[in-house]
Parts: structure tokens; sequence; C-alpha cells
């Protein structure tokens, strides 16, 4: 049985990553990488889930496609983690995980819950606070302030994640995001307006938008 340590054909790649032949030869040597700390990690494991060489290959072309977007340090050190947090064989999902979670702060960004808790105590007008960075205000913006200023953290929380990761992702794919602008007015001024059963008839009508 040929033993489970081949690198990856480099020409098997070929169709699947728009990338220079520099890029796809350092993600393949990061992919073996990951694959060598888990094989001395978890090794009956590993073996079970790639017994043969046609399965390694095939395991690491996937954990390729699924993870080529990440900078390969990124991919080892998400692996590391795993191994460090995990006595069994990570999958390919959890080390998807780990990176989605770890990308604010490897951007230089806040992380998911700080940004959120800066979002909620911004104080208006929004445009013209000191935010930490453009994706902080964005994600705050999209998920509509006066639901992230009136709703408890469990129902709140979720909408902004979800709308800093996206941004964030943006940002890992070298888009700079714009300064927000201060209008003229206050962007509180249509919600300061609305009457008490209008502000609950719009609040309402969010949370079926969401389906919250």
């Amino acid at each position: 049985m040929p033993k489970p340590s081949s690198p990856i054909p480099a020409g098997q790649t070929e169709t699947a990553f728009q990338q220079t032949t520099e890029d796809k030869e350092v993600l393949i040597s990061g992919i073996n990488q990951v694959f060598g700390l888990l094989r001395v990690n978890y090794h009956n494991q590993f073996l079970k889930a790639y017994p043969d060489l046609e399965t390694l290959n095939q395991g690491k072309r996937l954990w390729m496609k699924l993870l080529g977007q990440y900078p390969p340090s990124r991919i080892i050190w998400a692996a590391e983690q795993a191994i460090k947090a995990s006595e069994y064989l990570p999958s390919v999902a959890e080390i998807h995980k780990r990176l989605e979670s770890s990308l604010p702060e490897a951007l230089g960004l806040p992380k998911v819950h700080a940004a959120y808790v800066e979002a909620c105590r911004a104080p208006s007008p929004k445009a013209s606070f000191q935010w930490s960075h453009p994706a902080v205000y964005w994600a705050g913006r999209a998920s509509d302030w006066y639901f992230l200023s009136s709703q408890p953290e469990r129902f709140s929380f979720p909408v902004f994640e979800e709308n800093y990761r996206q941004l964030c992702q943006r940002v890992a794919q070298g888009e700079s995001l714009s300064d927000p602008v201060m209008k003229q007015l206050p962007e509180t001024a249509s919600e300061c307006s609305l009457s008490g059963k209008e502000n609950k008839q719009h609040l309402k009508s969010l949370r079926s938008s969401l389906k919250l």
C-alpha cells in the first residue's frame, strides 16, 4: 500500500484555481503541511480516514477547493488550533469555521462581539463617531441602528454578526471600505419623528423580514 504522504500533483489543481503557479505551489505546500500535522497527531484516525494515496489526494484537493481563498499560513494556524482543542481528527468544516471566526482579527479588525458592542454603544449621529474600522459602521447600518438599540442581544447579535462577516470577507478580498459621510440631518431623525405606535410597527416589520 502506498504511504499516504505524497504531495498533491500540481497538474490536478490547474482547473480548480485561478491562481499563479507560485500561488498554487504555496497553497499545495501549505495543505501538505496541514496533512502532515494531522497525520502525526491523529495517526490511527488519519490512516482510517485516508487509507490509500487516491483517498488522500482526494482529501487534499477538497481542502484546497474549500479553503483556497485563505492564506496557507492561516490554514496551518487553524489546523494547529484544532489539534490543541480536540483529540479527534478535524474536518474541513471545522477548519473553515476556525478561519471564519478568526478573520476579523487576522485583518486587524475588531473581533465580532467587540464590533457589535461598539455599534450598539456608538452615539448619534453615527457617521461622526470615531469608528475603529468602517466595517463596524457599515455592519451596524446594515443591521439597522434602531433594531440594534431596541432588541436583546440574542436577536440583534446574529444579524450584526452576519453583516459584519460579509464585510470582513470583502476587506479580505482587497476591497477598501469608505468612511461614513456625515449627513445634514442625523440618521436617527426619521426614527425620532415616529410615534410610539409607528415605532412598534417599524420594529414588527423589521423582525418579520429578518424572520426573528
